[in-house]
């Protein structure tokens, strides 16, 4: 018997001042049967960082083709592609050649050292951006997952704060790589 993806209702109010991006978002998400709450949150993390229009949830850990999120154009041509976690550097070298932008946002104790051994091979690629989130964050983004959820998410200057009824988190995260958040 195949157990199903858990899905999520998510109200998301973003209010990101860098890039003036003013809105709300009424999602579902599907946790993957392998995926841990932390993991789904910074998906939805990642989602408010780079929100707009375009931006899509997409197979991710279903699929070895496709990333965690990604925006298209209405060429279906890959805008950005964004990758959460610690990907394989094959992939990444792979989507950036597919994608115009790369993010990679990663997290978890094992982070340094996945960067510390790609480091070398992904500074080559120049549309790739790597976040690192720092753990007590990632941890705390995780107790707030539910079936239902309320979100409100607040950025500026580089700075993160996510709220809900259950509390609130401020996030700073680490630039690895490239630029905050790269050009829209």
């Amino acid at each position: 018997m195949t157990i199903k993806a858990t899905v999520f209702k998510v109200t998301l109010q973003i209010a990101d001042m860098d890039r003036h991006y003013y809105a709300d978002h009424a999602l579902t998400l599907a946790r993957h049967p392998s995926e841990t709450d932390e993991r789904m949150m910074v998906r939805l993390l990642a989602f408010a960082l780079y929100a707009d229009e375009g931006l899509t949830f997409a197979k991710g850990l279903s699929s070895d083709d496709e990333p965690d999120l990604w925006h298209k154009d209405l060429t279906g041509a890959i805008e950005r592609w964004i990758e959460v976690g610690l990907p394989d550097e094959r992939a990444i070298r792979k989507a950036s050649g597919r994608a115009n932008q790369v993010v990679v946002v990663s997290y978890g104790r094992a982070a340094d050292i996945w960067w510390n051994e790609n480091r070398d091979k992904l500074q080559r690629l120049n549309n790739l951006t790597v976040l690192r989130l720092p753990n007590e964050t990632t941890l705390a983004l995780a107790a707030l997952a539910s079936r239902t959820m309320q979100l409100q998410c607040t950025i500026q200057e580089g700075h993160i704060m996510v709220t809900s009824d259950a509390g609130m988190i401020e996030i700073e995260p680490k630039v690895l790589q490239g630029s905050f958040r790269p050009a829209s």
